[in-house]
């Protein structure tokens, strides 16, 4: 079975310290030692975590963290901003100060260069252009908890755009195909949600609920699954998902996945959704 650790508390920094501790070993054997680690948050525009729209800085500091205690030193933190420019973002974050404290590389994903990638098997995208930066390393992946207009869901899978060169094509009528055909190229090793400011709505709307969780694991479909159940949406509702278990990423099937710390009926909150998204659920 998949493991997936959900941690409550109100220090971002000592719950994410928290979470990876327990889910151990399980994330630190995806992670082999001989090539880089990206952590990648998922930093859509330059507002502040308190909106409940980009990752905390603090999580991602404890990620940072936890990776150098257990030996880790070649650590980039790298995003590619959609709607902001990409170190106005980090700095709204706070994950400069992040990268100046703890010495880490700061790599902006939109600036880095792009190599054309064929996916295997694809479901819809044939060919992509992505960061290198990515590809050539173990992926961390740190989205923020929140729901998504026309995903559903944007959690650790999703979060893989970041690293496109031409993120709009994305939203092409296959939105769903596409994650899973990107996360086949760029499967996060670990992944770390950051549910302390969760969003509601959409993912933009700037409506932040306060859930004090940490959700953590190296299944990233798990993961993910375990997210959305959070926020009260069954699992597989959520096509990417679903599609992402199909083609062997994961399992997004809830009793199949071992939960450690927090049960998920203990925190769950249901989270409102726009329009849009609770039509597309229902088709």
């Amino acid at each position: 079975m998949s493991r997936v650790a959900i941690v409550k508390g109100s220090d971002p920094v000592n719950t994410t310290l928290k979470a990876l501790e327990i889910i151990g070993g399980d994330a630190l054997a995806n992670m082999p030692t001989d090539k880089p680690i990206l952590v990648k948050p998922n930093l859509i525009n330059a507002q502040p975590p308190s909106t409940g729209i980009t990752t905390d800085g603090r999580v991602v500091e404890g990620v940072v963290r936890f990776l150098m205690q257990n030996g880790w030193k070649n650590i980039i933190i790298g995003e590619g901003s959609g709607f902001a420019d990409t170190f106005e973002a980090f700095n709204a974050a706070g994950i400069d100060k992040v990268a100046e404290k703890w010495k880490v590389k700061l790599v902006d994903l939109n600036r880095d260069n792009f190599v054309e990638v064929h996916p295997s098997g694809p479901l819809a995208l044939k060919r992509v252009k992505l960061a290198k930066t990515a590809l050539e390393s173990t992926i961390v992946s740190v989205p923020k908890l929140k729901v998504h207009r026309l995903a559903t869901v944007t959690l650790g899978l999703k979060n893989m755009m970041g690293a496109l060169a031409h993120k709009g094509k994305m939203h092409n009528g296959h939105l769903s195909k596409n994650i899973v055909d990107l996360a086949s190229v760029l499967r996060p090793s670990l992944t770390v949600i950051d549910g302390i400011i969760a969003g509601e709505i959409h993912e933009t709307s700037g409506s932040p609920v306060r859930m004090d969780l940490i959700i953590a694991g190296a299944d990233p479909v798990a993961v993910d699954a375990v997210g959305a159940a959070v926020m009260g949406i069954n699992p597989e509702e959520v096509d990417h998902l679903v599609l992402a278990e199909r083609k062997g990423l994961g399992t997004c099937c809830l009793e199949n996945i071992e939960i450690i710390g927090e049960s998920i009926d203990k925190v769950k909150r249901k989270f409102r959704r726009s329009m849009i998204s609770r039509i597309l659920s229902s088709l």
